[in-house]
C-alpha cells in the first residue's frame, strides 16, 4: 500500500518547523533578555498625548458648482514650549536666542508669523491701532501682571525686557520681536487659550521647514491644518471671510464643541452657513519619544469634514455686474474730474442686484467699491482705511431714496384700492396747487425743466413719462397709510429673507414719524412720498425683489442665497431650496398689465436698450438727496417682458439720474441672455466644477 506523504517530504517539513521554532525562541530571547532593558527604558520615556484633528471646512460654490472657496491642506509651524524652555536654561537666555532665530528665519523666507502685540516694531514704541480682541487681550495682560491699565507702550516694553530677561545685547528691534512672541505665549494662557497650539506661522513652504530641520533650529513643531482659499476675486461681500473665535463668542462656541483656536465664519456666507461648513473635529493618540520625535499616530475618532454649500449666485453674472459698475464709475468719475475740476462731485458708491423673478433667488449682488476676499486678512487694515469704505456692502446695508422707481407701487395701490382705474385720466397742469393756501405748490419735473406739461395721462402713460403731477394727485387720494401698506406688501422697508446681514430701510408712515418726530406725516410729505421722496429709503436688494414682484403680478419670494447643501463626499443631499413666498399683493391682472405696459414704455425710450435681443420693462428714478448735491441714480427693470425671468436694480450714489445708469443694467441682462442662449453645453446646477 502506498503512503500518502513520502518520508523525504515529511523530513523536510519537520526541518522547516524546527527552524521556525528556533528563530522564534532566539527572537524572543533577544527582545526580552538581551534588549529587554533598552525597550523598557524607551517605553518609559515615550509620551502619549491626545491631539485634536481638525476637520476640513466645506466648500462654497455658485449655483453651477463653480468652487468659490475651499479648504487646502497646509503646513503650520507650532511653538513647542518644552523644546523652547528647557530645564537647563532657567534664565531663558537660550530660549530668547532661539525665539529670535526662529522668527528671523521665518521672515527671511518671505513668510509671516503670528504677533498680536499692538506695539510698533521699532522705537519710539507706540501702540498701534487695535482690534477689539487685541484691546481686550492687552487689558487682561496688564491686569494679570499688575501693571497700570494706562501704561504706555514704552513702559510696557521696559517691563517686558526685564520680565523676560531680554539682555542688553539685543537691539530695540530684536527686543520687540522676542517680547512679541513671549507676550503671545503668555496672553494665550491669560485669555484661556493655553490648551490650544500657538500656530506661529501658517501655510509655510516645504523649503522653510527643510531649512529649519537641517540647521537644528529649535522651538517648533510641524503640524497639518487647513487654510481657506478663495478662487475668485469677486463676490467678496457675499462670501465673507473666516477668522478666529473672539473672547465674546468663546463660551458659545465651546458649548457647541469647537476648539478655541478653530476657524469660524466671520461675515458673509462663511458666517451665515457656519453650521453646515464647519464639520466635526476628530481625535488622535500621538506617541512621541522624550526628544519629541513622533513614533506613532492612531486615530481614535475620525474627523468629519464640513458640508459643501451651493449658493444661488452665478459667479459669471456676478463678475459681469461688478465689472459693469467699476467700468462705468471709473469712466464717469474721470470725465467729471476733467470737465469740472476740483468742484466735481464724484460717484462714491454703487450697487447692482439681479434676482430670479420666478423664485426670488439672488443671481448677483454687487457692491462698489469692493475688495479681494483672497487677500483681505493679510491686508485688512489697508482695505478698511480705503476711500469710500469698500467693506461696506451697499447692496444690502445701504438704504437709498428710490425716486420715481416707487411710482409703480403707488400705481398698483391706487388701482387696487379703486382710487383710479386703468382708464382714469389725470391732466398734468404743471404745478400742483391743492395745498397752495398752505404755501406748498410742487411742480412736475417737465414743468420745471421746460415749462410744458404731460397733458392728459392714464396710469400707464404716467409711469412711462414719470409724471410727478399724476402721482401727487394719486398720493393725495391714497394718503400715507395705504401707500405704506402696499410698500410693505412689495417688501420695501421689510426683511428680504436673505441670510446675510441687511438693513431694512424705511417707508414714510405715521408710525415712523410719530416715533421720530412725535407727529403724523404732513400732506406735503405724503405727496412727496408718492414720487419716491420724503423719507422713503430702500436697499438695492429690496428694489430688485420689488421689481420681480411687479413682473410676476405681486408675488414676492424670499431672497435666500442658500440653494442646496451636500455632504463632504457628495453622497447625500443635506438641503435643497424651495421657493418661499413672503408676501403677495393681490389685485386684478389688468392692473398689473397696465403698470407693466407703462414700464415697457420707459425702456422703449432708453437709448441703452436699442438693439437688445430681448424685450424689457423698467423704471428710472432720480432721487434728490439735498441741495447742492448730485442726485442718486436708480433704475429697476425685468426681462423678457412677455415671460419674465430676471429682475435687476442698479443704484449709483451721485449718479445724476436713473437714465444715466441704465447701461449697467443692460450689460447684466446682455450677459444673462447670451449665457442662456449659448450653444455651449451649460453646466447643470449643483454639480462640482473647478
Amino acid at each position: 500500500m502506498n503512503k500518502l506523504v513520502p518520508p523525504a517530504r515529511l523530513a523536510a517539513m519537520g526541518a522547516v518547523m524546527l527552524a521556525l521554532v528556533v528563530v522564534s525562541v532566539v527572537t524572543l530571547y533577544k527582545l526580552q533578555i538581551v534588549e529587554g532593558q533598552a525597550y523598557y527604558e524607551e517605553s518609559r520615556n515615550s509620551i502619549v498625548t491626545t491631539a485634536r484633528v481638525s476637520a476640513a471646512r466645506g466648500s462654497l460654490m455658485d449655483r453651477y458648482g463653480r468652487v468659490l472657496a475651499e479648504s487646502r491642506v497646509c503646513n503650520d509651524l507650532v511653538i513647542d514650549t518644552e523644546d523652547l524652555f528647557r530645564e537647563d536654561d532657567p534664565d531663558w537666555t537660550e530660549a530668547n536666542a532661539a525665539i529670535l532665530l526662529l522668527a528671523n528665519t521665518v521672515t527671511s523666507f518671505g513668510e509671516t508669523y503670528t504677533d498680536t502685540l499692538p506695539v510698533t516694531m521699532s522705537p519710539p514704541f507706540e501702540y498701534t491701532e487695535m482690534t477689539d480682541i487685541q484691546r481686550e487681550t492687552l487689558a487682561a495682560y496688564l491686569n494679570e501682571r499688575g501693571l497700570d491699565a494706562d501704561a504706555s507702550a514704552v513702559e510696557l516694553m521696559a517691563y517686558m525686557r526685564d520680565r523676560y530677561n531680554i539682555g542688553n545685547s539685543y537691539t530695540a528691534e530684536e527686543t520687540r520681536i522676542i517680547a512679541g512672541i513671549r507676550y503671545e505665549l503668555n496672553s494665550r494662557y491669560i485669555s484661556g487659550f493655553g490648551t490650544s497650539d500657538y500656530v506661529f506661522a501658517e501655510d509655510v513652504s516645504v523649503e522653510l521647514i527643510a531649512y529649519l530641520l537641517e540647521n537644528n533650529i529649535r522651538g517648533f513643531d510641524v503640524t497639518n491644518s487647513y487654510i481657506r482659499d478663495y478662487n475668485t476675486s469677486y463676490a467678496a461681500h457675499i462670501l465673507g471671510y473666516t477668522g478666529t473665535i473672539s473672547s465674546e463668542e468663546a463660551e458659545d462656541y465651546l458649548a457647541r464643541g469647537y476648539a478655541l483656536d478653530a476657524q469660524i465664519g466671520i461675515s458673509g456666507a462663511e458666517a451665515a452657513f457656519e453650521d453646515y461648513l464647519h464639520g466635526t473635529d476628530g481625535e488622535a493618540r500621538v506617541t512621541r519619544t522624550s526628544g519629541g520625535t513622533v513614533t506613532g499616530t492612531v486615530y481614535t475618532e475620525e474627523p468629519v469634514p464640513g458640508d459643501h454649500v451651493y449658493l444661488t449666485i452665478d459667479i459669471r453674472l456676478q463678475e459681469t455686474a461688478e465689472n459693469a459698475l467699476s467700468t462705468y464709475i471709473t469712466t464717469e468719475n474721470e470725465r467729471r474730474a476733467e470737465d469740472e475740476g476740483e468742484d466735481a462731485q464724484l460717484i462714491t458708491g454703487a450697487a447692482a442686484v439681479a434676482v430670479d423673478v420666478r423664485t426670488g433667488e439672488p443671481l448677483a449682488i454687487a457692491s462698489w467699491p469692493s475688495y479681494d476676499a483672497s487677500t483681505l486678512l493679510s491686508n485688512y487694515a489697508a482695505v478698511a482705511a480705503e476711500e469710500n469704505s469698500p467693506l461696506y456692502n451697499r447692496a444690502l446695508q445701504a438704504a437709498y431714496t428710490p425716486g420715481s422707481t416707487f411710482k409703480p407701487c403707488v400705481a398698483i395701490a391706487g388701482l387696487a384700492e379703486g382710487k383710479i382705474s386703468t382708464g382714469t385720466i389725470i391732466t398734468d397742469e404743471g404745478v400742483y396747487t391743492r395745498y397752495e393756501d398752505a404755501g406748498y405748490t410742487p411742480s412736475c419735473w417737465i414743468w420745471s425743466a421746460t415749462g410744458t406739461t404731460h397733458g392728459d395721462l392714464t396710469v400707464s402713460g404716467a409711469i412711462t413719462h414719470s409724471c410727478n403731477y399724476f402721482f401727487y394727485t394719486l398720493g393725495d387720494y391714497l394718503q400715507i397709510s395705504l401707500m405704506a401698506k402696499y410698500a410693505a406688501g412689495f417688501g420695501l422697508g421689510e426683511h428680504t429673507g436673505i441670510e446675510l446681514y441687511e438693513e431694512i430701510g424705511k417707508m414714510t408712515s405715521d408710525e415712523y414719524f410719530q416715533e421720530k418726530y412725535g407727529r403724523d406725516v404732513y400732506a406735503g410729505e405724503t405727496i412727496q412720498a408718492a414720487i419716491g421722496q420724503a423719507e422713503n429709503q430702500f436697499t438695492p436688494l429690496q428694489l430688485a425683489e420689488y421689481c420681480a414682484a411687479l413682473a410676476n403680478n405681486g408675488t414676492r419670494y424670499s431672497a435666500s442665497i442658500l440653494k442646496s447643501v451636500y455632504s463632504y463626499d457628495f453622497s447625500e443631499q443635506v438641503y435643497e431650496r424651495e421657493a418661499e413666498v413672503l408676501s403677495t399683493v393681490e389685485t386684478e391682472e389688468e392692473y398689473y398689465e397696465a403698470v407693466q405696459e407703462g414700464m415697457r414704455g420707459v425702456v422703449g425710450s432708453l437709448s441703452a436698450f436699442r438693439g437688445a435681443s430681448y424685450t424689457a420693462a423698467g423704471k428710472t428714478g432720480t432721487a434728490e438727496v439735498g441741495e447742492g448735491q448730485t442726485n442718486t441714480g436708480v433704475f429697476i427693470c425685468y426681462a423678457p417682458y412677455e415671460e419674465p425671468e430676471i429682475a435687476v436694480a442698479v443704484v449709483i450714489e451721485k449718479g445724476s439720474s436713473g437714465s444715466a445708469v441704465t447701461e449697467i443694467a443692460k450689460e447684466i441682462l446682455d450677459y444673462y441672455f447670451s449665457f442662456q442662449s449659448s450653444t455651449m453645453v451649460l453646466e447643470a446646477e449643483n454639480q462640482l466644477l473647478k
